[in-house]
Order: C-alpha cells, then sequence, then structure tokens
C-alpha cells in the first residue's frame, strides 16, 4: 500500500510540475505579448521559426509557393519583407533585399516591377507588433535594439495597420497558420 500511494505522490507531483511549468510558459509568452497601453492581451504562442538575414542581399526563396494560384499567404515562417497593401484586415506584402549603395551604406529594394512575388494574409487580431520608431504618429522616437537593429517597442494592431497602410517599413514577418502574427521593424536611416 506504502509503495503504490509514493508512486502515486511522485506521478501527481511530476504532472503539476509539468503543468505548471507549461502555463508559466504560456504566461510569460502573453506577458511579453501583451497590448501598449497597460492592457494585457491574450497571446497565442508563436513557433520560434528561422530567422533570415536581417540584411541578406538576395529575395528568400519560397519552393512551397505556388505563384500561379493567385495571391495568398506565405507557409508558416519568417519573411524579410514589407507591406504593400492593406485592406481591410488583409495586408499583401513582398519580399525584400539589401542593396549595398554607392554613396550610402544600401536600402532595401523589393522584386522587380511585373514580378509576381507577392503574398496576401489576413492580420491577426492579437498580431505582436515591434516598431523601429515609436507608437505616435510622428515616427519621432526610436525604438530599436542596439544588438540587432530591430524594432523593440511594442505597439497596438491599429498603428501597424495605419502606419504601414501609408509606407512600407521593412520588417520581418512571421506568418502562423495563414495569419501575419508578428511585424517586427528593420531600423534604416
Amino acid at each position: 500500500m506504502k509503495t503504490s500511494f509514493r508512486a502515486l505522490l511522485a506521478v501527481g507531483a511530476s504532472a503539476a510540475l509539468v503543468l505548471t511549468s507549461g502555463a508559466a510558459s504560456w504566461a510569460a509568452t502573453a506577458a511579453t505579448a501583451g497590448a501598449s497601453g497597460g492592457t494585457e492581451a491574450a497571446a497565442r504562442p508563436i513557433p520560434a521559426f528561422k530567422a533570415p538575414k536581417i540584411f541578406g542581399t538576395s529575395f528568400q526563396p519560397d519552393p512551397k509557393h505556388d505563384f500561379t494560384k493567385g495571391i495568398h499567404s506565405r507557409h508558416d515562417g519568417i519573411l524579410r519583407g514589407w507591406i504593400t497593401v492593406i485592406r481591410g484586415d488583409v495586408a499583401e506584402y513582398e519580399p525584400v533585399k539589401w542593396k549595398k549603395g554607392g554613396q550610402t551604406e544600401g536600402y532595401f529594394v523589393g522584386p522587380p516591377e511585373g514580378d509576381v512575388t507577392a503574398y496576401a494574409s489576413r492580420v491577426a487580431k492579437d498580431v505582436v507588433y515591434l516598431s523601429a520608431f515609436g507608437c505616435k504618429a510622428t515616427m519621432s522616437q526610436m525604438t530599436v535594439s542596439r544588438s540587432t537593429g530591430l524594432g523593440s517597442k511594442r505597439c497596438d494592431r491599429p498603428v501597424l495597420l495605419k502606419r504601414h497602410k501609408k509606407q512600407g517599413q521593412p520588417s520581418l514577418i512571421t506568418v502562423y497558420k495563414g495569419e501575419i502574427v508578428k511585424v517586427q521593424e528593420i531600423y534604416t536611416p
């Protein structure tokens, strides 16, 4: 009797440990992905996809995507790109690459005119938007990680939609299950 009770107690304790560590992990993800302004948004866990080189000099290939079937969502992963059009809550976006300049360090360019390399995905309600220029309309505040050159200020979804509707900003765009779940701007002076 004592042996079975001890085994039952040990299994119960290990199950509790696993459950609480999973809940703590999800809570930490939700807390870091909370909306700005003091309100916390329930965020779904985003898988850790392999990020492309931030200043890559070639367009990211997408062998799984059939561009002959019209514009549709990219497969799950992170794309170095920019949003070109926003209609309602659907964003069209395309890949970008870094082009070294003669007078300057360089700049990002999209595919050439007439190229069909473009995607369209719904912007998730709980999208994580990390801006390189703050959340205000003036975009005068730099909010960049010094180590990566990527945006670090969490802004709300309406700021993302309004800002990227006006002007495409090079970003790391994460697509998961057909939705844009994270946009992290790349700082370019």
